[in-house]
């Protein structure tokens, strides 16, 4: 590693900065380092008085934690990525709050010709599965070098990057923690496989735990990155309609698939919709002509197999439902099953999650 990412890190760690005014620095300056090699004016560049910032460059404690985590990312394998590093994401760097730092493993390439963010709701309903399932298997036959980018939470997020995974699609996830730790960790074999078609993203250092406020930061690197935002499902209020915020005021596209009037969670959907702060879309073949994409229809080969990464206890309830391709409630699942209520519902959610089985009205459950 060398001087630029030991100081970016350094400038992070700066009380009284912060990151617009860390960015404005580096802007003015030309580097992490000349912030520190001219600290003496660094309340001019700044337009404030401050003696505190300059006491606080002239400690040793930043570039101390700098060094630390700069051991353990090169201990770990993680790539470091400064506002000078060229596979510095190109979309994000124009944004005035970009993060100066960033920490990356995978093997995508974070400046792809082509790259959407797909986000909503953690509770993703029965529609919202099936529309996520088909938008991402009709996008990786459209634009089959498409980069999915989400946040790797319950719901939307981590259907869609298994469903990009399951396709084909390199995908994304930008992490609201340090690279000590994955959340949630009901999530992480996902994260390692993305490792290996795409990979996770992060701008806080190791020790760093997900906290609320750690979410928000990390949806404008969501926003920020890509060409669009797509949004799936969503409540009036939540994650979603934020980083739709933030991408409109990026002047980054924001597009979103309607929903019912009376559904909980379409209705953020419908409101971004009617205050015309995103495009109305019903399918991938929307989104792509949307953004002036040329579709490649490229069909992909056939599965190995059906149902790829299924458990043992997984594979008995398909076959259960196989034998009833109307749907069953979940009571007869148990019964067949001779497995209690509890287990059937864990694997029924996972099995949910996956874009395996859709849930109906009823507490009915059916194959897609």
């Amino acid at each position: 590693m060398g001087d630029e990412e030991l100081y970016s890190i350094a400038l992070t760690k700066i009380k009284g900065i912060g990151n617009i005014g860390a960015y404005n620095l580096i802007k003015s300056l030309g580097s992490a380092k000349a912030v520190f090699d001219n600290r003496l004016n660094i309340s001019d560049v700044l337009g404030v008085s401050s003696k505190h910032l300059e006491e606080a460059l002239n400690s040793h404690e930043a570039l101390k934690i700098a060094e630390n985590e700069i051991n353990f990312i090169e201990k770990n394998k993680i790539s470091c990525l400064t506002l000078k590093s060229e596979n510095y994401p190109s979309r994000l760097r124009k944004c005035d709050d970009a993060p100066i730092v960033l920490f990356y493993r995978g093997n995508c390439d974070l400046n792809s010709l082509h790259m959407i963010s797909v986000v909503g709701t953690r509770n993703i309903s029965s529609y919202g599965n099936v529309i996520c399932t088909r938008f991402v298997e009709e996008l990786s036959e459209m634009v089959p070098d498409c980069v999915i980018v989400s946040g790797l939470a319950y719901g939307v997020d981590i259907l869609a990057h298994r469903k990009a995974l399951h396709h084909g699609l390199p995908t994304i996830a930008v992490l609201a923690h340090g690279f000590d730790r994955i959340y949630p960790s009901t999530h992480r074999k996902t994260a390692i496989d993305m490792m290996s078609n795409g990979g996770l993203l992060t701008e806080f250092i190791s020790g760093t735990r997900p906290e609320k406020h750690n979410f928000i930061k990390r949806n404008r690197i969501v926003a920020g990155m890509s060409d669009a935002v797509v949004i799936i499902q969503s409540a009036i209020k939540g994650g979603a309609l934020i980083t739709a915020d933030i991408a409109d005021s990026y002047g980054c596209e924001c597009l979103a698939f309607p929903g019912g009037v009376n559904e909980e969670y379409s209705k953020g959907c419908n409101k971004l919709i009617r205050d015309n702060k995103a495009v109305l879309v019903t399918s991938a073949e929307d989104v792509v002509s949307s953004l002036g994409w040329e579709k490649k229809e490229v069909k992909k080969e056939a599965q190995g197999e059906l149902f790829p990464e299924i458990s043992e206890e997984e594979r008995m309830v398909i076959n259960i439902l196989l034998k009833n391709p109307e749907g069953m409630q979940i009571n007869k699942i148990v019964v067949d099953a001779d497995m209690p209520v509890n287990v059937i519902s864990a694997i029924l959610f996972e099995l949910e999650m996956k874009g395996v089985v859709i849930s109906l009205v009823g507490g009915v459950f059916k194959l897609l």
